[in-house]
């Protein structure tokens, strides 16, 4: 029997590799998560969700509403999705034909890239310097271009870069004939969002997650706002189920919980203080940040700094490969606790 041929865009893209087994019982400041987990309200909710409920296909519809509140946007102007890489896969399948361009910047988040490789779209892809400066004259020129979409994450991952509303006001002014994609997963800790712009253009999509700040990663639910009449297109090539019941109950509580958030906020931030100082002071290179991480430069030693970090529990994330040379580390951002263990292993191993 004769095999069945694989779509040339599948074999053609690059496999993206997520966190391995085995981490629960570690320091894992390498995926971006919440440091501290999940609101203690969270849990409890879960804790309660009925048998029947479990059993039932969830009913998403009061909670869009908590939520439109709680993001100052209108029901239609929300769709749930599961996670933002649903949320990321949607627009793509939405607005991309097989052929058209795509724009990013890198190095990103993969699933940029992911998505629009397995859409068989044609990619540009300017990338940031070496001291992590947004390439303007690159992106400028490839709007001219117009793609269909530009996926750009604000802050970005995992260069730290922030764009201010004006830079982001001048990007969507050039993008007359692009979908705009602000991806806003580390917002809590930038404080810029464009959400409010949605209904002035309608060629701005802005994406969220209840993944960093909510500590809700292992749950997948992420959050996708637009203009109401290009909300209703996304629907259409939305499945009926995006999100499940355990995803739902836990995101009323996490919203509910507004100390629980500022806490991670307050958290991060002093520890994002005590790593930049520590670095500073064992003469190791980062870069300013607005997310919950710092990307660092080791140079020649890095996967040496990593796999002794990883001996003693602690993980690390090596992004070298997406810099085309050795020595780029992303560290996500710990309690000032966690950050001290950190510093006092990165010390013995300098």
């Amino acid at each position: 029997m004769k095999a069945v041929p694989v779509r040339r865009s599948v074999q053609r893209m690059r496999p993206y590799h997520p966190p391995l087994e085995g981490r629960t019982d570690k320091l894992r400041l390498d995926f971006n998560e919440n440091p501290i987990g999940c609101s203690p309200a969270v849990r409890r909710a879960l804790g309660r969700l009925a048998a029947s409920s479990i059993a039932a296909y969830p009913e998403q519809e009061t909670f869009r509403r908590k939520a439109a509140r709680h993001f100052g946007v209108r029901p239609e102007e929300l769709l749930l999705t599961n996670g933002t890489d649903e949320a990321l896969g949607l627009v793509v399948d939405t607005f991309v034909e097989r052929g058209d361009r795509v724009l990013l910047v890198e190095p990103t988040y993969a699933m940029y890239r992911f998505y629009s490789e397995l859409a068989g779209a044609r990619i540009r892809a300017p990338r940031y310097d070496r001291e992590m400066r947004f390439p303007w004259p690159d992106v400028l020129a490839g709007l001219k271009r117009g793609p269909r979409v530009f996926f750009l994450p604000n802050p970005n991952s995992p260069t730290g870069n922030l764009l201010s509303p004006s830079e982001i006001r001048r990007i969507l002014e050039a993008a007359v004939r692009t979908m705009v994609v602000i991806d806003e997963a580390y917002f809590e800790f930038s404080g810029v969002t464009v959400i409010p712009w949605i209904r002035r253009h309608q060629n701005l999509i802005v994406t969220r997650t209840f993944s960093k700040t909510a500590g809700l990663a292992g749950l997948r639910l992420g959050c996708i706002f637009v203009h109401a009449e290009l909300a209703a297109s996304l629907r259409r090539a939305q499945s009926p189920y995006p999100v499940n019941v355990a995803a739902l109950a836990a995101a009323e509580a996490a919203i509910e919980d507004r100390r629980f958030i500022a806490r991670t906020v307050r958290e991060v931030r002093r520890g994002r203080l005590a790593l930049e100082r520590g670095l500073a002071r064992l003469g190791v290179k980062s870069f300013p940040t607005a997310g919950n991480f710092v990307l660092v430069y080791f140079g020649d030693r890095s996967k040496r700094i990593v796999a002794a970090l990883g001996q003693k529990g602690i993980l690390v994330r090596d992004r070298s490969s997406d810099f085309g040379g050795e020595g780029y580390v992303r560290i996500t951002l710990g309690t000032p606790e966690q950050t001290q263990r950190l510093l006092r292993e990165l010390e013995r191993i300098l």
